[in-house]
C-alpha cells in the first residue's frame, strides 16, 4: 500500500504567479529564481510552469546543465558565480552567465581561454554585506572587465536585505547602488541593471530596473511577515496532502505524543497524520499548528514525530481513517504553519523530502 503522504504541484499556479510579478513590474524582463530545486518543488518541473520567464537564475552548474538538457534557451545565471578557472569552460559551453562577486573573479576570468565571450552580472554590495564588491573597488573592477576579451554584455545587481521590512526599505541601499552608476567608468544608464527581489519587486517600483528577480512569489508564498500569497493574489503552488491513518478516542488527563507535550483538558477525539519531520513537515510546530481535516481548520496535537504527527478531531466529529489532510497549500496558506514553527514558507518549501511522493496538477 502506498503512504498516503502527496505534495501536489500546480504548473497553473507558477504561471500564474509570473504574472502577477510581470503585471508589477511590467517594463522589466523577469529572471525567475529557481535555485534549490525549484524551492523544493523540483527544477525542471518548475521551470516548465515558468517558461514564460524571461531567464532563469539558479545556484550551480549541474542545475544550470540540468536546463540546458531539457532544451531551455533561456539566459541563465549563476547566482554565485564560479569557483575555479576549470569551470569556465563548461561554462561557456552552457553559455551561461555568471555573478562575479569578488575581484579575484574577475581576475580568473581575464585569464581564461574561453570560445566566446560570458555575459556576466556584476555584483555590488550595497549594504547587506553578504556577497559583492564595495562599492570603493566597483570602478576598478568594471574598467577591467569591460577591457576583457572574455566578456560580453555587463549587468549590474545588488540584494537588498530589508526589502521586507516597511520600517527600513530599500532607499539606503538603493542610494549607494546609484552611486555606483556615476562613478568615473560608466555613467548612468551605461548598464543594465537587476535589483529587486520578490518583496522589492512588489513594494518598491522605483528598484525595478531591467531585470527583476522573483522568487518567492512565484511559489505563491508572501515575502511580508504581514501577509500571505494570497494576500497579494497568489495562488499556492505546492499542496502538500495525507491522510488520517489512526483514530481514537482519549480521556481527560492522557497525553499524546513524544515528551507527553499535549494533555487532553477533556475526553477528545485524535487522528494520526501520515506526516512527519522525515517528510519535511517542521518539528518545532507545536500544539496548535494549523492543519485541514476534511477542509476544516483544526489544530496539531503534541510533537511531530519523523513519520507521523497528531490532529485534533473535535471540530471534525465524523472523521475517520482515511479521512484527506491538508499540511499546507490550497485552503492553508504555508505562511500560517512557518509562523506556528518559528520559521519561514522559504524553509518549509525547499525543506520538502525526497520520500514524498510528488504529483503535478
Amino acid at each position: 500500500m502506498t503512504r498516503p503522504l502527496t505534495a501536489r504541484i500546480d504548473l497553473a499556479a507558477l504561471a500564474h504567479n509570473l504574472g502577477v510579478a510581470r503585471a508589477a513590474a511590467p517594463r522589466s524582463r523577469i529572471l525567475a529564481v529557481i535555485k534549490a530545486n525549484g524551492y523544493g518543488h523540483g527544477l525542471l518541473r518548475v521551470a516548465r510552469g515558468l517558461r514564460g520567464a524571461d531567464g532563469f537564475a539558479v545556484l550551480s552548474v549541474d542545475e544550470a546543465a540540468q536546463l540546458r538538457g531539457a532544451g531551455y534557451s533561456h539566459p541563465i545565471v549563476l547566482l554565485e558565480g564560479f569557483f575555479h578557472l576549470d569551470e569556465l569552460a563548461e561554462i561557456a559551453r552552457l553559455r551561461l552567465r555568471p555573478v562575479i562577486h569578488r575581484a579575484d573573479q574577475a581576475e580568473i576570468l581575464a585569464r581564461a581561454h574561453l570560445e566566446h565571450r560570458l555575459d556576466i552580472l556584476l555584483k555590488i554590495d550595497t549594504g547587506m554585506h553578504r556577497l559583492g564588491l564595495p562599492p570603493a573597488r566597483v570602478a576598478a573592477v568594471l574598467a577591467s572587465l569591460r577591457t576583457s576579451p572574455n566578456v560580453g554584455g555587463i549587468t549590474l545587481m545588488s540584494h537588498f536585505a530589508c526589502a521586507d521590512e516597511p520600517s527600513i526599505g530599500v532607499a539606503d541601499q538603493l542610494a549607494v547602488f546609484q552611486s555606483c552608476l556615476l562613478c568615473p567608468s560608466g555613467g548612468e544608464g551605461a548598464y543594465p541593471v537587476s535589483l529587486a527581489n520578490s518583496a522589492a519587486l512588489l513594494r518598491y517600483p522605483e528598484s525595478h530596473g531591467d531585470w527583476v528577480r522573483p522568487g518567492i512569489m512565484l511559489y505563491g508564498a508572501s515575502p511580508f511577515a504581514e501577509q500571505t500569497g494570497a494576500d497579494l493574489g497568489l495562488l499556492p503552488v505546492m499542496t502538500l496532502e495525507s491522510r488520517l491513518i489512526a483514530v481514537r478516542r482519549i480521556r481527560k488527563g492522557e497525553a499524546v505524543g513524544y515528551g507527553a507535550h499535549f494533555v487532553a483538558e477533556r475526553d477528545m477525539n485524535v487522528g494520526v497524520v501520515a506526516c512527519g519531520y522525515a517528510d519535511g513537515y517542521p518539528r518545532h510546530a507545536g500544539t496548535g499548528t494549523p492543519i485541514l481535516v476534511e477542509g476544516r481548520l483544526t489544530r496539531t496535537l503534541g510533537r511531530v514525530s519523523m513519520d507521523m504527527l497528531g490532529v485534533d478531531l473535535e471540530p471534525v466529529p465524523h472523521a475517520h481513517v482515511g479521512s484527506p489532510v491538508t499540511l499546507w497549500g490550497a485552503g492553508l496558506p504555508v505562511e500560517h504553519v512557518a509562523v506556528q514553527a518559528g520559521t519561514i514558507a522559504y524553509e518549509l518549501l525547499t525543506a520538502l523530502a525526497p520520500r514524498v511522493r510528488v504529483e503535478e496538477i
